[in-house]
């Protein structure tokens, strides 16, 4: 009966650790993708990714992402200001297929581009375009 019993357990905890390894999804808790009446969910995760993907350029050899976030009306503020002088005065973009996401970072001392070594940048901003609702995002400007 003890055998029966000890066999039990530790049938039942073979199961509960190979549970333990099932694959989950990634959360990345320096990305806030906020809310939106414009854009879905999955709209700004694909704008956030291709800002990442630039993030991981030559550019910014030598930056540590500390926060990556969407503000949907800072971004609004900020398309009028890039519709109106930026490089969206100039490329055709429809407002309604521009976002702005906002990022911190952190320099080291190897930092690449023209970026102060050791040093932080808070609030930089990350223009994303796209040609349709149907299109991938692609960064188009970045900065203050």
């Amino acid at each position: 009966m003890v055998k029966r019993v000890l066999a039990l357990l530790i049938l039942i905890l073979f199961c509960l650790s190979l549970s333990a390894c099932s694959p989950k999804e990634e959360t990345d808790n320096r990305i806030d993708y906020g809310t939106s009446t414009k854009f879905s969910q999955t709209e700004i995760k694909a704008a956030a990714d291709a800002a990442l993907a630039a993030f991981g350029d030559k550019d910014f050899k030598g930056c540590t992402l500390i926060r990556l976030w969407y503000d949907e009306a800072r971004s609004d503020k900020e398309i009028q200001i890039y519709m109106a002088g930026g490089r969206g005065s100039v490329n055709g973009v429809d407002p309604e297929n521009a976002i702005i996401l906002f990022s911190d970072f952190s320099t080291d001392s190897t930092v690449a581009h023209s970026f102060n070594p050791n040093d932080t940048y808070t609030d930089w901003m990350w223009i994303l375009i796209r040609d349709s609702k149907t299109d991938k995002w692609k960064v188009d400007d970045w900065g203050y």
